[in-house]
Parts: structure tokens; sequence; C-alpha cells
């Protein structure tokens, strides 16, 4: 990995570097999106059985493109036992977290005044899931639960079938065990067009999330609006921030964890120790050599791969909120003070067994993430992700008597008189 000095420059370079991954810079696919975004629109499940034969090279039609009970048993044949059993593990943790996060709906009574807030669930949550060797079933379980956890009445899901037909045997038991209420067999921008507008066969979503290609990222992008979407996800990106007392084996896998996910991923080390720097870059080559996505691991060290070396942990605490990764790992003498100085960051590790997989998998905390720097201004995914707060008000005659001046007055600066009527014409002894 390269090795650079911190400086003003560098940590500018890098950022505009980074930034062109973006899916908000890939406007030569656009026009392909659009196409089939408005193809599904128009023509409903024709399209998507089209798209499907044309990407997938799958038969599919309105009498198979439901996933059936008889498949899903199926699948729980396939997949290993324990694999399902760490997902199920893993479900009871992720389940325990989000349930911190369950909102309750709240109201206040004062002098004729009952002032609220309505907490309501999405009816449909549309979940869409890769499909084939990019199948994440941890994801599924990322995105499933804190909509279940909300109350979503409806959680549809929507998953590319192989050329047979059939859904990754992992993908289904996920699906089961999360509690998905029905299994589309679509992948792409059209099944993202699909839960957008609705088909004869697949029902319109509220609210659409799961990641997905570049392709599923720019539909969501184009059907925001229509529907709702979690983020537009870019690629993966991990940033350590380390000192003297780092272990150079530990930052070294940590990086790669990330880079092996896509030649678009960014891995960075801001250290303030060049021995650890020298060490880390070491140890980094010598891991690749052996992992067996090294090609992918290899460009995006070469591309978005970088070990920085700052004077001071407060130059490099700037750099990690201004680069504001999607992962941050504190790797330092006192991580937890480090912590507290950390503005941007999607999820925060702290500590040397902290390391970013127990995120992704298992510690219960979502791994939907903002990326891109997004992190600035948005969350991880969450319960919140899924329900809707409405306002209640509340005021009895005798508590709008007395502010109905103050408000007409208000209206009146505005110029909006017939605002103030409405508030007028109930004290209005003339009438």
């Amino acid at each position: 990995m390269r090795i650079l000095k911190l400086t003003e420059e560098t940590r500018k370079d890098i950022l505009q570097n980074l930034l062109k991954r973006s899916p908000n810079n890939y406007g030569e696919y656009e026009e392909r999106v659009n196409t089939i975004i408005e193809a599904v629109r128009t023509n409903g499940d024709a399209a998507v059985f089209d798209y499907t034969r044309q990407f997938d090279g799958a038969d599919i039609s309105k009498d198979n493109i439901l996933v059936t009970e008889d498949e899903i048993k199926e699948a729980y044949e396939q997949v290993d036992a324990a694999l399902l059993a760490v997902i199920k593990k893993a479900l009871v943790n992720i389940k325990k977290y989000h349930e911190k996060q369950v909102q309750n709906s709240w109201f206040t009574t004062e002098d004729g005044v009952i002032l609220g807030q309505k907490v309501t669930p999405l009816e449909t949550a549309g979940v869409y899931v890769p499909g084939g060797k990019a199948a994440y079933p941890s994801s599924l379980l990322m995105n499933v639960l804190p909509a279940k956890i909300a109350g979503v009445s409806r959680i549809i899901m929507c998953t590319p079938p192989g050329a047979d037909g059939k859904v990754y045997p992992s993908t289904l038991v996920a699906a089961k065990e999360a509690g998905v209420d029905e299994i589309y067999k679509a992948g792409g921008a059209q099944a993202v067009a699909a839960m957008a507008f609705g088909t004869e066969s697949i029902p319109k979503a509220d609210k659409i999330v799961g990641p997905g290609n570049i392709y599923v990222a720019l539909a969501k992008k184009a059907v925001f609006g229509y529907v709702g979407i979690d983020s537009i996800a870019g690629p993966s990106e991990i940033l350590v921030l380390a000192d003297e007392t780092a272990d150079a084996r530990y930052v070294a896998a940590d990086l790669l964890s990330q880079a092996e996910h896509d030649e678009m991923a960014s891995a960075i080390l801001i250290t303030t120790s060049e021995t650890l720097a020298r060490q880390v870059s070491r140890e980094a080559e010598q891991f690749t050599k052996t992992l067996s996505r090294q090609e992918i691991i290899t460009k995006s060290l070469d591309h978005y791969g970088y070990i920085l070396v700052a004077d001071t942990m407060e130059d490099a605490v700037a750099a990690a909120n201004d680069i504001a990764s999607e992962h941050l790992e504190i790797v330092t003498a006192d991580p937890f003070h480090v912590m507290t100085k950390i503005k941007n960051a999607g999820a925060i590790f702290i500590g040397p067994f902290s390391s970013e997989p127990l995120g992704d998998y298992f510690a219960g905390p979502n791994h939907v993430l903002p990326t891109n720097g997004t992190a600035k201004f948005f969350s991880a995914l969450s319960v919140d992700d899924f329900i809707k707060k409405s306002s209640i008000i509340s005021y009895s005659r005798e508590a709008l008597e007395k502010v109905h001046e103050d408000i007409e007055q208000f209206a009146t600066c505005e110029g909006l008189t017939a605002h103030a009527n409405s508030i007028h014409v109930r004290f209005d002894e003339g009438r």
C-alpha cells in the first residue's frame, strides 16, 4: 500500500479521488436504467419477464415468479446446518439491538391544548437482495429485521433467479427466518421499478431498501419520490485510526476485509506512527498473496488504498471526519477518548478486537451504512426508516381564543389573508 504524509494537499486529493466512486457520477448508465424503468412502468410483468430472460437467462412468468413454500423447504435442505445456526444467532443479536430503537406515539395536554406525535409503520416495504454469487444473507437480515420490528404490515422481497429459475438457498432461508412475507424472482433495475410502481404480480412498495450493483443504485435514485429509499449506496469503505500501540497484522487484515468487496472499495489507514505504516504495508502485501480475491484486493488498493502518516492524532481525527468513512476503526491507546472526537462515520469500531466484520455479520448494529462521505448527514439503516411520524394538534375554543390574534398577525404579515381569516371567523361576533 502506498504511504503518504498527511497534508492538506494529500487530504484534498484523496477526497477528490474517493468521490469519483459516487453513483452520482455514473451518468453513462442512467439512460439505460431509465429505459428499463419506463418499460416496467408501462408494460408491467411483461417487461420484468423479458429483462429477466435477457439478463439472468431465466424463464420467469406469472406462474413461477413468486417463490413457493416448497422452494423454501428445499432451500432449508440445501443449506448447511452450521450456517443456519449462525444465521439464527445473528438474527437474535440484530433484533435485540434494533428493538432499542422503537419509538412510541406521545401526547401532552395543558390548558385545553393537546399536542403529540403519532408513530405509524409503513404498510409495505420492498427489500432488494442481490443474487447468485453476490448473495449476502447477512445483508438481508439487516434490511428486513428493522422493518419487521417497526411493525411494517407487508415485507416483499425481490432477488434475481439463476438460469434454472431458482433463488440462492441461503437467501431463501435467511428471508424465511427474518419474516419476509413474499419473495419474487426479479432482479436489477427492473425489480426496483416493479416495487416502485407495481405490476400485475409484484405489489407496489412504500419504500425500497437493500444493496445492489450500479443499475440497482441508479434505479433507486430514479424512483425516489414515487417511493422512499434507504440511500444510494456506493462502494464499501474502511478507515482505521491507529497509533504505535496497534497490531500491524490486525490493521492490515481489517483493511483487506473491505478491499475484497469491490475493485472500487476504499481502505485507508491514518496513523501517527511511521513504523506502523511500514509494517501494515508489508502485512497487507503478504496477506493479499494468500487470499481468494487477490485480484480484486490489489486493484482496490492500487486505486483507493492509502496509508497516511499524520503529525498528531488531532490531525488524523480531522482527516477522518473530513473523509466520513462508512466504517471507522479506532485502534489507539485510548480509543474511547478518540471516539468522542469523531463527528462523521457510519459505524465506529473501538479497540483491537472490534474488527469490522463483527459489525457486518453478528454484533447487532445495522451494517447498511452511509458511503461516499454521506455519513456527514446520513445515518445507518434503522427502525426509524420504516415508520412515519404525524403531528397531532388539538385546541379547545378557549385555548385558541388566547392566541388567535397572534396567529392572525403572523399570517397577515406574510400576506396570507385566507390563513388569517380561517382563524378570525371563529371569533367574529358580527357574522
